[in-house]
């Protein structure tokens, strides 16, 4: 415990990075960001520069090229400055990029939520109208609308728009349909709350992040269409300039003048290609998985710190050792650590039981024997973890890849979470024979079947083409124990394994991984909250808490004499029969006595 007193406090704010941290971290977004910040900070200077009049016509300047004095960028066929012309230009073609964006958004949203949480016949008539529209191309669509109203800029405006509201609908109302019939808005109805009051105050923040990524994805699609129609002279007229006009009229002197053509060209290609990194920026900042601090995808092993301290193993005659273990996660610059100094060993043919209250840092331990916690933003900073003689922490990726399932397998707490919800189980079992062994189709499958019946899953052979989701949560973890012993593996790490199952289940699991482990002599490193299965089922036991050990011995020895006053609380916390209202006011004292501790 003093090791975990000395242990530095986080700083004060900084467990929860800032979006505009996480934004800022993402490199090509923060580059889209600022290369559009300065185009809109141009733009948006155009009246106060020195500028020629965009408009003024010289025919004795034409087509001076660039870096001409006085034209830094040349002039145009009519001797007009192309610097001026492309700001103001650059000007009008964001902004009516912008408001076709913002009002397909609004309009495309609004129908997208109702038609989402009405359902029934307004779901599909709206719906039957988005899809009328979405049958025709948009561009083509698009040109027919203008054309109809005739060729001006806020035409186009309104034609791109309406061609882009289906989009934004479809996605909207299809994140709707998800929380229409959520608990939370359930609840809503049932308070006394209207359909407008429940749509503004419980579905919209909801599917705000959606419509905000949508925007922030589409608006430089949307500049760029815009830019079509002007291109095509359906859009901005002369003598008003936008970008897709300046291109357009650019087009005559691609070769004897071509920048009068690349520069607009060159504008349009910036604008959108600085909106699009930017808006995957804005989604993966929205995305609360992503909440971490780092927006990288999670590499194949834990990242292992390059001065990382691999002390010896201590006990030769275990299969898996845990030698002073420190893992953590990066967030905004700092390390904070989950485990510290952890140390812990598992004998052939034994059950090591690693119990611990919630967040304790169990699994976190658990993850890091072979490499499997995200990284990033976990860090392994210290320490080492063998498995017979070899440091895990050592191997090069490739092979620490191939020692997964093979040598050590994991059984975790949930199995609809590991189990692939789109293939049939047993083609799961045998895709975990196949990785690791060189066997026919035939004899994979074979074996797949023996395994289902081994951990009990009854009449394997027709089972087995079932889903996951068509069998029961005791049956899923079966599958799960199965794919687990696939390979022989000579360590299985489960991770509470029957936290989820009630307990005439939750005791058939427990008989069925002791049966296992002592039928093939596997060591066992079993991972709980419950002191009464560590009693009944481990060799010994380890407490853990705040991610450090406080105390590890043989079961029995733990159980009648602990020594730590953790221990003794989580001792006392298990229901004993005959004790009735003693048992409330026992706990009730341990929580007094741990609130003082803490105080």
């Amino acid at each position: 415990m003093s090791t975990l007193a000395a242990a530095p406090a986080p700083q004060a704010g900084s467990a929860r990075i800032t979006s505009w941290r996480l934004l800022v971290n993402n490199r090509l977004a923060t580059a889209g960001l600022v290369l559009l910040g300065t185009i809109l900070l141009l733009t948006a200077l155009a009246p106060i520069l020195p500028l020629p009049d965009p408009n003024a016509t010289a025919p004795a300047d034409r087509l001076k090229p660039v870096l001409t004095a006085g034209h830094l960028l040349g002039t145009d066929q009519l001797g007009r400055d192309i610097l001026s012309r492309l700001l103001w230009g650059t000007r009008v073609s964001v902004a009516v990029g912008f408001a076709a964006t913002f009002i397909a958004a609004g309009i495309g949203s609004a129908i997208g939520i109702v038609a989402g949480y009405a359902g029934g016949r307004i779901d599909n008539a709206m719906m039957r109208g988005i899809d009328m529209l979405m049958a025709f191309p948009y561009i083509l669509l698009a040109l027919a609308i203008v054309a109809a109203l005739g060729p001006g800029l806020m035409n186009a405006l309104y034609a791109i728009a309406l061609v882009n509201i289906p989009f934004f609908a479809r996605n909207v109302r299809g994140v709707t349909l998800g929380y229409a019939h959520r608990e939370f808005v359930d609840a809503a109805r049932l308070s006394g709350k209207g359909h407008l009051s429940i749509i503004l105050t419980e579905v919209l923040p909801n599917v705000m992040p959606v419509i905000v990524i949508t925007m922030s994805t589409t608006a430089g699609w949307m500049i760029l269409e815009t830019a079509g129609l002007s291109f095509l002279g359906l859009g901005a007229q002369p003598p008003q300039a936008d970008l897709g006009s300046m291109l357009g009229e650019g087009r005559a002197q691609i070769f004897t003048a071509p920048h009068v053509s690349i520069v607009p060209g060159v504008m349009i290609f910036l604008i959108v290609i600085s909106l699009n990194v930017l808006g995957d920026g804005i989604r993966d900042v929205l995305d609360p998985r992503l909440r971490s601090g780092a927006l990288a995808r999670p590499g194949p092993v834990t990242e292992v710190a390059r001065d990382r301290t691999a002390p010896a193993s201590t006990a030769d005659d275990a299969v898996l050792v845990i030698e002073k273990l420190e893992t953590g996660f990066r967030q905004g610059g700092e390390f904070i650590p989950a485990v510290r100094g952890v140390s812990l060993h598992v004998k052939p043919g034994k059950c090591l039981g690693l119990i611990g209250e919630s967040g304790s840092g169990k699994s976190v331990t658990a993850l890091s024997v072979m490499g499997l916690v995200a990284s990033p933003p976990g860090v392994i900073r210290n320490g080492a973890v063998y498995v017979g003689n070899e440091d895990v922490l050592s191997m090069p990726e490739t092979r620490l890849i191939a020692k997964r399932g093979s040598r050590v397998a994991y059984v975790f707490q949930d199995p609809l979470t590991t189990l692939h919800p789109m293939v049939a189980i047993g083609r799961q079992v045998e895709e975990s024979i196949a990785a690791h062994q060189s066997i026919s189709a035939a004899d994979c499958r074979k074996k797949a079947i023996e395994l289902l019946e081994k951990v009990g899953i009854p009449d394997a052979r027709a089972r087995s083409v079932h889903y996951p989701h068509q069998l029961s949560g005791g049956q899923r973890q079966r599958v799960g124990i199965a794919m687990a012993l696939a390979n022989d593996p000579e360590i299985i790490i489960a991770d509470e394994p029957t936290t989820a199952l009630d307990v005439t289940v939750q005791a058939r699991i427990l008989e069925l991984l002791r049966d296992l482990q002592r039928e093939r002599g596997m060591a066992l490193l079993f991972i709980t909250h419950d002191f009464g299965i560590v009693s009944e089922f481990c060799d010994r036991v380890a407490v853990m808490k705040d991610g450090e050990i406080v105390e590890t011995g043989e079961t029995r020895q733990v159980l009648a004499d602990p020594q730590h006053a953790y221990t003794k609380r989580l001792i006392a916390c298990v229901p004993e029969l005959g004790t009735g209202a003693r048992f409330l006011d026992r706990v009730a004292t341990l929580f007094a006595e741990d609130k003082k501790e803490v105080a």
